[in-house]
């Protein structure tokens, strides 16, 4: 009975004791598919080091992080090791993608880079503000209340939670990636500017070299042309070295001047050259390089279209007009030492002075600008007192005789007459559209140990004696280059070029071998007068 007793109880116990342990996995079981469950794990177990972007959503990472590396930084890990190691594989995927990235946007710049709409510096300036930008918003879209990095920390650790230091070594790595693309970036800017940099042409800056193809005409030749009172090889002058240079523009390569070749660019157009006598220089030197100093009986004498006979009494006329038939091309040359409209004061009286109009251009402008293509004006060494009085000119402005005392000093009255001729020259130019006008800078003058009519003179024989460069951006010649600025009027620069030909000029060698005054004004031809030719071809 007592065994029996025992049995019965031993027998319940285990049922009670299997029924329990059934319930209990049952309970288990049901637990765990449970998502609360979840959230009951120990934070040992739980917890997954988050990165600054999880701590505050609304925080915006550089423009350049990829989503996809974002998702990497922010994914849960399940372990501390796994953490550190999932951050190290970010931060090198990252530093690969970015690297990958900053090649591709390198690429499609230099690509759709325009030099022509963005200068190399704008498009610098512009990347430079953008790294700025991006580092900028980096650190302002942080949550002001959100604790720091470092504060986060300390509550890491007062939550008993260790690694910290992994947190900021992979910020670090990140801060030091950003760093080094960006640098990466600025090296690639660089290039780009290099590669983008537009460099512009000025003629008036470089060097003169030596050159054994030069001069381009014989200065025995070109007799239908050039006046025998400048053709130095007809003179006692025994050195030519000075023919034997050429002028070498520093950011472009001078076009190499062919006759032949220009007479067919200007076909069916007139070129005129309007001016003193070193406009007529230039106009002969131009004459003698498209024909090679060649004789070209085929060209005829035009004068008379343009009014240029010889006047009663005169030396000779006011200027040359040459038509070349095989282009239908015309070349013409007109005095007009002062650009200002002339006229007598009195048409009655021989001995009359004339009326020089400081705010009129030359007649002669006004009458057949419309027939040119191509204008090359200058004046400069009439205005002197000397020559206004020989020539019996009075000054005038708005059709009076001029009484303002600042404008009656010969130099301020000469910079007036400049700005107005290209200012209504330019005013035409909307009227002929296809007429393109120079003004050329004044020639200088190499007068040692006084002037023309006191002893002054040039004996130096040595070319380039004071140099053979050119590193100046500005002109030599102020006025003119302050008249063009603004219009539609081209500055032909010659002034600081033909500054370093000092042994080039007539000097005291003539004709006749007579002895007394120097000309260091005109030039000797072949000569310097043929590289302001040269000049305006290549803007032509």
């Amino acid at each position: 009975m007592k065994g029996g007793n025992i049995s019965r109880f031993l027998g319940r116990h285990y049922f009670f004791t299997l029924i329990a342990i059934l319930l209990t996995t049952i309970f288990l079981w049901s637990w765990e598919k449970n998502p609360l469950f979840i959230n009951s794990l120990s934070e040992e177990n739980e917890f997954i080091l988050p990165s600054q972007e999880s701590l505050n959503p609304r925080k915006h990472i550089s423009e350049d992080y990829s989503q996809s590396q974002v998702a990497d930084v922010t994914r849960n890990v399940k372990t501390e090791q796994e953490s550190s190691n999932l951050r190290e594989k970010t931060s090198e995927d990252y530093s690969h993608s970015q690297v990958a990235d900053e090649t591709r946007n390198v690429k499609t710049e230099q690509e759709s880079l325009n030099p022509m709409d963005h200068t190399s510096e704008d498009y610098s300036h512009s990347q430079v503000a953008d790294e700025t930008r991006n580092v900028k918003t980096e650190q302002e879209s942080l949550n002001p209340r959100e604790h720091t990095s470092k504060d986060y920390s300390h509550k890491l650790v007062s939550d008993g939670i260790s690694n910290v230091k992994t947190e900021q070594a992979s910020d670090t790595a990140l801060m030091n990636i950003t760093a080094t693309l960006s640098l990466d970036r600025k090296d690639n800017d660089k290039i780009l500017n290099s590669s983008f940099e537009k460099k512009v042409c000025n003629y008036a800056k470089g060097r003169w070299v030596a050159d054994s193809r030069r001069p381009l005409y014989s200065g025995f030749g070109c007799k239908q042309w050039l006046s025998e009172m400048w053709a130095c090889r007809l003179t006692q002058r025994t050195d030519f070295s000075y023919e034997g240079y050429r002028w070498q523009p520093e950011n472009c390569e001078m076009p190499e001047f062919e006759g032949s070749a220009l007479l067919k660019r200007m076909q069916d157009k007139t070129i005129a050259f309007v001016g003193d006598s070193l406009g007529r220089q230039q106009f002969q030197s131009f004459m003698c390089m498209v024909t090679g100093g060649e004789e070209h009986p085929e060209v005829e004498d035009v004068g008379s279209k343009y009014g240029l006979a010889k006047p009663h009494g005169s030396i000779r006329p006011d200027g040359w007009a040459y038509w070349f038939p095989h282009t239908n091309t015309t070349i013409l040359y007109y005095w007009s030492a002062s650009l200002c409209g002339i006229e007598p004061i009195n048409i009655s009286d021989p001995s009359t002075n004339f009326a020089m109009h400081l705010d009129r251009p030359a007649a002669f402008l006004e009458h057949f600008l419309h027939e040119f293509d191509v204008l090359v004006l200058n004046t400069g060494h009439h205005w002197n007192r000397g020559k206004m009085n020989v020539n019996r000119w009075v000054m005038y402005l708005n059709g009076k005789p001029l009484q303002d005392w600042k404008l009656q000093q010969i130099g301020n009255a000469k910079n007036l007459t400049v700005y107005n001729v290209v200012k209504w020259v330019d005013s035409q130019m909307t009227r002929h559209p296809r007429l393109k006008a120079f003004f050329r800078t004044i020639s200088p003058r190499h007068f040692f140990n006084g002037e023309w009519n006191t002893g002054g003179s040039c004996d130096n024989t040595t070319p380039l004696a004071g140099g053979s460069e050119v590193t100046q951006d500005e002109s030599s010649d102020p006025v003119v280059e302050g008249a063009v600025k603004g219009t539609k009027v081209k500055i032909l620069d010659i002034t600081a070029i033909s500054q370093l030909r000092d042994e080039s000029h007539m000097s005291r060698y003539s004709i006749r071998a007579s002895s007394g005054v120097h000309d260091c004004l005109h030039w000797c031809l072949p000569g310097v007068p043929d590289t302001w030719n040269e000049l305006l071809c290549a803007q032509i």
